[in-house]
């Protein structure tokens, strides 16, 4: 299982990488919002943090989230195919949650595909609660779920 500290932040020359996977494994079916520009933008960003879990050389995973006033935004996490259910996303998941609580943050909210019932099962497991549905939320051609973490408390 992945650890806590395997999770490190990204270096800019992640971003093609963490491009590749989003396309393929959040963004499939809808025109690519996560250009390597993007996300190279995003690592250079100071409210942001850009993690990556690489599993020897290999690429296995990343997130992003962006930090508000008072809460924080899971806006992408996504883990390769071949290192699914090893804790990557979990791993991912800890470190931003420290980090959320660390800055103050009162909660991380994020939305996913209304359809991707794995994902949605993996939130609520972590401690996610759903929030409502937004229809069309996704470039008008499917629903989302929103879903939030509280993170006033240590769990």
């Amino acid at each position: 299982m992945i650890a806590h500290h395997d999770v490190a932040l990204a270096r800019e020359s992640d971003a093609a990488a963490i491009s590749a996977l989003s396309a393929h494994a959040i963004e499939h079916g809808f025109r690519q919002m996560w250009t390597a520009q993007r996300v190279t933008a995003s690592i250079r960003h100071r409210e942001t943090n850009v993690v990556v879990v690489r599993i020897g050389a290999a690429f296995a995973g990343f997130a992003i989230m962006q930090y508000g006033d008072d809460e924080a935004q899971l806006s992408l996490l996504a883990v390769d195919a071949s290192y699914r259910r090893r804790g990557v996303a979990s791993a991912m998941i800890a470190w931003l949650e420290t980090a959320a609580r660390d800055a103050g943050m009162s909660a991380i909210w994020l939305q996913v595909r209304a359809s991707n019932a794995g994902a949605i099962a993996f939130y609520r497991q972590l401690g996610f609660r759903d929030l409502g549905l937004r229809h069309g939320y996704y470039q008008g051609i499917e629903d989302a779920l929103f879903m939030a973490l509280d993170t006033s408390f240590a769990r």
